[in-house]
């Protein structure tokens, strides 16, 4: 006989996320993004659809206990002293809302209470944008005190709930920090010194266009400049260029000017997406010049000093002080004591900045310095491989969790399907979303439209930004909704169409065979980078397919030795700062003393092809 048990919630739990995974599968099989259904699955499966996921786990335990609702008796209520409620009491107990900036209204309520409540609801939904900001509410006098203490109590709820989220969005948010700190380990500072200067316009032109013209169309909709109109163009100025890393390798043409512009300006376009974020996320509450202005400016000194220890200071200590005075391991160990103590280096570093930049603003900026510090480090990308090899698993299932919960959850479902937020989101994700970063590369000559489709590309950091600011009160549910419907256009829509631009531009140059060094490209084989399965955009656990007649061309690192073996030559014709990513990092087919397999037992290595194209928030790794 059965009694209580947690097993039916952890079948529900393990039934939800095997939807999940079938849903990244499937997106592979179909060559589109993997995000879009994530988040499907996560809208129709969750809550607010068909429950499988109970709300319990879903939202944050503060929410579960407090009532912002003004009760329809409310001005009775003041008038005769009763309380107004645990939630709402307590905020009309602190600073938020001023009683004497309110008094008319109060006496409006004694004489109509059904007119002053309908009046709390009118305001409550006002797009006129003429409200000024308080404290708590978030840094607005409102136009009556109810609505003032409703809003106050969300912005309260809002921010304890941000110090203590529901699970499933505490996992998706530090999936999205480790994924941070490992895209800045692919900074390459010695490319951004050749195609520094107009990689670094195009970056600022990226930035800029789609926060000037998303707020602005944010404000003919009708919704007010600060937050709401700042917030949309926040979220949609971040760049994620993995798909177009994966199809310029493809092409064999990283190495051309254009292809190492387009890396470089998409890093630089997330250090000022970073740098937006921050300021973003100051401006809750009343205007603070120390937190708009003096911290943004010190974590861009912060970051300037960083840099240079990156390059001048962390590949000296860590590689000639830290590492040769760990004492050594014997030959048969599985990973070396020296890649055990740059785990350790590593992971200190990523909670010191982030822990640095989270009173400066936010965290995300932290972990991407902290990762930028082991750029230089050499073996270089030798970093990368210890991170991957212990974390890989685990930071894919939480960015997984990050859109099939954290984001989808946060939808609300009605307005997304509605005909207006479709609509006025079409218009943002063609416009302010897609538009502005295609015509970012002006001044690029005949590669500019190819680099703008380049840097189309959206991924969790633009979800991220959205989810929190629905999270904190800046945009309402409709501009969420709209707002989500924009990124999905630049999601869906950039792999395709930079596809086609891209093998455009690389016949009409002629050098797609010369680069991808092959007479076997010319007779129709496969480039020798391999042939890569369908994209996926964000961080998935994919093969990176590999032509079956071709054989490696390097040799497997083994992390386990105490000397690692150096690749044999190059991996194909990619840009050197992406070389010695492209290696498997657990095949037990590729163990010393194993000759690789013939015919069609391939090695794991052979499947996988060259493995990782990295980039900010996007990773293809092996299984």
């Amino acid at each position: 006989m059965g009694g209580a048990s947690s097993f039916l919630a952890m079948l529900s739990i393990a039934g939800f996320l095997g939807c999940a995974w079938f849903a990244s599968k499937a997106s592979r099989l179909a060559g589109v993004s993997s995000i879009v259904l994530e988040i499907t699955v996560g809208v129709i499966l969750g809550p607010s659809a068909l429950g499988l996921i109970s709300s319990e786990y879903a939202v944050c335990e503060h929410l579960k206990h407090s009532e912002c609702e003004v009760p329809s008796d409310f001005g009775t209520r003041l008038e005769k002293g009763l309380p107004l409620g645990k939630t709402l009491g307590r905020i009309a107990n602190m600073d938020y809302c001023p009683y004497e900036l309110y008094h008319h209204d109060v006496e409006a309520d004694h004489h109509d209470v059904e007119d002053h409540v309908a009046s709390v609801e009118e305001h409550m939904h006002s797009e006129d944008g003429h409200h000024r900001r308080l404290s708590g509410g978030g840094g607005v006098t409102y136009g009556s005190y109810g609505e003032c203490l409703q809003k106050s109590c969300e912005a309260d709820v809002s921010h304890h709930c941000g110090l203590t989220p529901d699970v499933f969005t505490l996992i998706g948010h530090a999936g999205v920090a480790l994924m941070i700190f490992e895209s800045g380990m692919h900074f390459d500072f010695e490319k951004a010194k050749i195609v520094g200067p107009k990689a670094c316009c195009v970056a600022v032109l990226g930035t800029i266009l789609p926060l000037i013209t998303g707020t602005i169309l944010t404000v003919l909709y009708g919704k007010p400049l600060l937050p709401d109109g700042v917030s949309v163009g926040t979220a949609l100025a971040p760049t994620s260029v993995g798909i177009a890393l994966r199809l310029l390798g493809e092409a064999g043409v990283l190495q051309q000017d254009f292809g190492q512009a387009i890396i470089t300006a998409a890093f630089v376009d997330d250090i000022l997406s970073l740098i937006l974020f921050n300021v973003l996320f100051s401006l809750r509450g009343d205007f603070d010049v120390i937190k708009v202005v003096v911290f943004p400016v010190v974590g861009v000194i912060f970051m300037g000093i960083a840099m240079v220890a990156a390059v001048k200071f962390w590949p000296y200590f860590i590689s000639d002080v830290i590492l040769p005075r760990i004492p050594q391991k014997g030959a048969s160990a599985k990973v070396s004591s020296a890649d055990e103590a740059l785990f350790v280096i590593m992971f200190a570093l990523l909670i010191a900045y982030g822990t640095i930049t989270h009173f400066l603003g936010t965290h995300l900026w932290g972990c991407f310095i902290a990762g930028m510090s082991f750029a230089c480090v050499k073996p270089l990308h030798h970093p990368h491989h210890v991170w991957v090899k212990q974390t890989k698993r685990i930071t894919s299932w939480m960015i997984r969790v990050f859109f099939a919960c954290t984001v989808a959850f946060s939808i609300p479902v009605s307005k997304l399907l509605s005909i207006e937020a479709f609509l006025k989101g079409s218009l943002m994700g063609i416009g302010p979303c897609i538009l502005t970063k295609v015509l970012c590369a002006p001044f690029m000559g005949d590669a500019k439209f190819v680099i703008g489709w380049a840097m189309v590309g959206r991924a969790e950091f633009a979800y991220l930004i959205a989810q929190m600011a629905a999270a904190g009160n800046m945009i309402d549910e409709d501009t969420f909704s709209i707002c989500i419907w924009a990124l999905l256009y630049a999601t869906i829509f950039a792999p395709f169409i930079f596809r086609t631009v891209l093998n455009r531009y690389v016949a009409r140059q002629g050098f797609a065979i010369a680069a991808t060094g092959g007479a076997a490209a010319a007779d129709g084989e496969a480039p020798e980078q391999g042939g890569i399965d369908e994209p996926k955009l964000g961080f998935v656990e994919d093969h990176m397919a590999h032509s079956s007649h071709q054989q490696p061309t390097k040799q497997k690192l083994d992390f386990g030795a105490q000397e690692a073996e150096q690749p044999a030559t190059t991996y194909g014709k990619v840009a050197p700062a992406f070389e010695d990513i492209k290696l498997d990092l657990e095949s037990s087919d590729t163990k010393p003393g194993r000759q690789p397999r013939k015919g069609k037992e391939q090695t794991h290595l052979e499947r996988q092809g060259f493995g990782f194209f990295c980039c900010l928030f996007y990773k293809k790794v092996s299984w």
